[in-house]
């Protein structure tokens, strides 16, 4: 296996640059390899140190990007590690949610370079989530923890310099959306009713995930007034029943995101994660007749043609196809607000667990360090 010192002084592995911070990011923003923040410049020393948390061969690829299909290397991954201010330790997640998003049914070709305004969401579960103090609770989708955003941000700036994102070209979208700055939280899974999406999903408690979703911005659910299960459940189903997402004309896996106070309400209710799920899919929809003409006679007949082909402008038309393809997660902190989150519709969420290069899971980052 290939050392540091000889990939990093491999011909064509760095480029001179004057050791100053705004020459550095003068260079970064003149080649187009950053988000239009500033970077911490990735000198040799501090991708060495990234490298730190990293068991597997450097010059092998954990998986191909696309749209360019670039391939992403440990030390490639690690250079825009440095770029976005990771510690080294978030190094083997970061890894992780390459090549879970890299796996064919998340469609990463699509989400990239669509015109819609998606963006992978990486939900974290499990012990990883608390050893790297990862947000779950308030403002889980925004700043403050250190974790999320430059995590987040280095999934982004892997997917623009390895992948080829680039506004314009390799990423198409005709607004771009905050979400494709960094996107990442956890589960608040000690204080969800349920069990978490990991283990929903067959994985054991101790070990620790990521999920993968293309998805939208969070949209807010405001119900301070509902006190039962169903009101709740109510009002998140209305708030999913739009006729402009892309999941109404796709087999999709929108993601609903309860906070803990209208969690708690639900389950008091006797409502298991199951009952949640079929109820949302039971409810979100709207009438035929709330869709466009054009939309009804070139998408809906078309793509539910044995349903639509002649139905009329009051048969429902369902946000979700079935209840499991819901993903309900509890994130978030104190209010009496869910989310939303609709997704780019042609892609499916995966989730890989966090393994040792010997195929062991990972108890604790130090499984990663190099001897």
């Amino acid at each position: 296996m290939t050392g540091i010192a000889e990939l990093l002084e491999a011909p064509g592995a760095a480029i001179e640059a004057e050791d100053d911070f705004d020459a550095v990011n003068a260079l970064v923003r003149e080649r187009g390899w950053g988000d239009g923040l500033p970077i911490v410049p990735p000198t040799a020393e501090r991708v060495r140190g990234m490298l730190a948390y990293c068991d597997r061969p450097l010059d092998e690829p954990v998986a191909k990007i696309a749209p360019r299909y670039g391939e992403a290397t440990p030390l490639r991954l690690a250079a825009n590690a440095v770029m976005a201010g990771c510690e080294p330790r978030y190094f083997p997640l970061l890894q992780l949610a390459i090549e879970a998003m890299c796996e064919e049914p998340f469609n990463l070709y699509a989400v990239q370079a669509t015109t819609h305004l998606c963006a992978p969401l990486v939900i974290v579960n499990g012990p990883v989530a608390r050893e790297l103090d990862i947000n779950s609770g308030h403002n889980a989708f925004g700043p403050g923890h250190r974790a999320n955003a430059t995590i987040g941000r280095a999934i982004r700036l892997a997917l623009l310099n390895i992948g080829g994102a680039t506004p314009g070209s390799g990423d198409m979208s005709t607004f771009g959306a905050p979400s494709k700055y960094s996107y990442l939280a956890a589960e608040n899974e000690a204080e969800s009713p349920w069990e978490p999406l990991h283990v929903e999903r067959g994985f054991p408690a101790e070990t620790s995930t990521v999920t993968v979703v293309g998805a939208e911005c969070p949209h807010n659910v405001n119900d301070h007034e509902s006190l039962s299960a169903e009101g709740i459940l109510t009002t998140i189903a209305g708030t999913m029943g739009i006729a402009g997402a892309n999941d109404v004309f796709y087999t999709a896996q929108p993601v609903v995101v309860m906070a803990p106070e209208h969690a708690a309400t639900v389950a008091s209710g006797g409502f298991s994660k199951t009952d949640a799920k079929r109820f949302l899919q039971e409810h979100a929809n709207l009438p035929v007749g709330k869709f466009s003409k054009e939309n009804i006679e070139r998408r809906l007949r078309v793509t539910w043609k044995e349903r639509y082909a002649n139905a009329g402008m009051d048969a429902l038309v369902y946000t979700v196809q079935k209840p499991e393809d819901i993903i309900l997660v509890v994130i978030g902190g104190a209010g009496k607000h869910s989310a939303y989150i609709p997704t780019f519709g042609a892609t499916r969420s995966v989730t890989h667990a966090l393994k040792r290069r010997d195929g062991q899971h990972a108890r604790s980052m130090e499984d990663f360090r190099r001897p």
